[in-house]
C-alpha cells in the first residue's frame, strides 16, 4: 500500500510539471530508470560485447536518447577509488556484494546483483512556440509547430526501455548458452550443474 501511495504521488507531480509546460508550449525531457532483479550471473562478455554496451547500444537506439548510465554513473567519477569499489561477502554459499555501484556488471559480464540503469530522453524537438529555422532554399525564417504534439516521451519511453532491455538480456543468455553450454539439458551429460543452478527458474517456466 505504501509503495502504491508513492506512486500515486509521483505520477500526479509528473503529471502536473507535464501539464505546466505543455500550457506554455514548451516541452520537457527525463530519465528513466530500469532495475533487472535476479539477473543470471556470467552473461556479457569480458572485452567485446561488453553486457554494459549492449545495453547501452540498445538504450540510445530508442528516439530522443541522449544519456546512459549503469550503476553509479557519471557520479562515480567524483569518488575515489575505496569509496566506489564494492566489497565482496558471502550470503548463503554465494558471492554478493554490499554496495551495487557497478549496478550489477563488472567487468563487462553480470554479476548476480540488480543491474541498474537509467536513460535520459530530451524534450520533443517540437513545440508550439517560434524557433529559429532554415528553408529548403537557405532562408533563415521562424517556426511555430502546430497539431497535437507530446510535451514529453518520457511515459511512452518506459515501456520501450523494459522492452529493450529484456531483449538484450534474453539475447545474451541464448548467447551464454550456446557457449558454455550451462542450462541443463536431458541430451548432454557435461553442463557444469554448480553454475546450471542459477538458471533452474528460466529452465522450468
Amino acid at each position: 500500500m505504501v509503495l502504491a501511495a508513492a506512486a500515486t504521488i509521483a505520477t500526479a507531480t509528473i503529471t502536473a510539471v507535464i501539464n505546466e509546460v505543455r500550457v506554455r508550449g514548451e516541452s520537457c525531457g527525463g530519465v528513466v530508470t530500469c532495475v533487472v532483479r535476479s539477473s543470471p550471473k556470467g552473461l556479457g562478455n569480458p572485452v567485446f560485447d561488453k553486457l554494459e554496451a549492449e545495453l547501452a547500444k540498445a538504450m540510445l537506439s530508442l528516439p530522443a536518447t541522449k544519456g546512459f548510465e549503469i550503476g553509479s554513473g557519471f557520479q562515480g567519477a567524483r569518488m575515489i577509488g575505496s569509496q566506489h569499489n564494492d566489497p565482496f561477502y558471502m550470503e548463503d554459499g554465494k558471492v554478493r556484494t554490499k554496495t551495487n555501484r557497478s549496478g550489477g556488471i563488472q567487468g563487462g559480464i553480470s554479476n548476480g546483483e540488480d543491474i541498474v540503469i537509467k536513460v535520459a530522453f530530451k524534450p520533443t524537438s517540437t513545440i508550439g512556440i517560434k524557433q529559429q529555422t532554415v528553408t529548403r532554399e537557405g532562408e533563415e525564417t521562424e517556426l511555430r509547430a502546430r497539431g497535437r504534439h507530446d510535451p514529453c516521451v518520457v511515459p511512452r519511453a518506459v515501456p520501450m526501455v523494459e522492452s529493450m532491455v529484456a531483449l538484450v538480456l534474453a539475447d545474451q543468455l541464448l548467447q551464454h548458452y550456446a557457449q558454455c553450454e550451462l542450462l541443463p539439458r536431458d541430451d548432454t551429460s557435461t553442463p557444469d550443474r554448480s553454475v546450471a543452478r542459477q538458471f533452474a527458474v528460466h529452465h522450468q517456466s
